[in-house]
């Protein structure tokens, strides 16, 4: 690929929405990048997969795709689309073939920090509000936090048993980058993911929600990843 990949299209995980793209969104817009940021229904894989291909099809050039938490997954699966340049994966899972989140959290280590998931309710899962914090916005302001955790996007039971079935990591280049203090998915499972993808990786110390606390070092690895596709 010789010509500059400027489009970049964001992916965001279970329990949140797209908004918190924004810090991230600001500083690539900045960067002369253009952006655009998938709403994922996460009700299912199939529809986030297609939710994004729907974004992607409308791209008239290929484009850097962003994976955080389970829209790595979306990504993974996702990213074989032909205007599809790299993958990045922002402190996400990162699955092979026929895995799926539910497989990828199925035996944690011992000692690893559990992510305070309630019993389902109707085919949707949410986080203990009180852990919420603690688990997934560590470093964020309490008020932020707060408020991330009472507007919690339900995440649907078929979103985390839905497995890929052609990882693009495979074939396509890709960028990873770990969060040291990520209490949702340990820092150790994102080193293995990602050193089995192959990709380029970058550690910063953050949570899990490292893409909303710290967006330049987001936006760094994202830029990254175009630049190097581009050469």
């Amino acid at each position: 690929m010789t010509a500059a990949v400027k489009n970049v299209v964001l992916v965001h995980g279970g329990f949140v929405d797209g908004s918190g793209w924004q810090g991230v969104y600001d500083q690539l817009t900045q960067d002369g990048y253009r952006v655009a940021v998938v709403q994922n229904p996460t009700i299912s894989l199939a529809d986030d997969v297609a939710a994004t291909e729907a974004v992607l099809d409308e791209l008239e050039e290929p484009a850097i795709l962003v994976g955080h938490s389970y829209g790595g997954v979306v990504v993974t699966e996702a990213g074989n689309h032909p205007n599809v340049a790299a993958v990045v994966y922002i402190a996400a899972f990162a699955p092979d073939k026929g895995e799926s989140v539910n497989t990828l959290i199925a035996d944690p280590p011992p000692g690893a920090p559990v992510p305070p998931i309630l019993p389902p309710k109707n085919g949707f899962l949410f986080l203990d509000r009180e852990q919420f914090a603690a688990s997934f916005a560590g470093d964020l302001p309490p008020q932020q936090a707060a408020f991330m955790a009472d507007s919690q996007t339900p995440w649907g039971v078929d979103a985390l048993g839905g497995t890929v079935s052609e990882p693009a990591w495979r074939v396509k280049p890709s960028w990873y980058l770990v969060a040291t203090d990520d209490r949702m998915i340990p820092p150790p499972a994102q080193r293995a993911m990602s050193e089995r993808a192959g990709s380029t990786v970058t550690e910063v110390a953050g949570s899990h929600s490292v893409y909303v606390s710290q967006p330049a070092a987001v936006a760094a690895i994202i830029v990254q990843a175009a630049e190097g596709v581009s050469r």
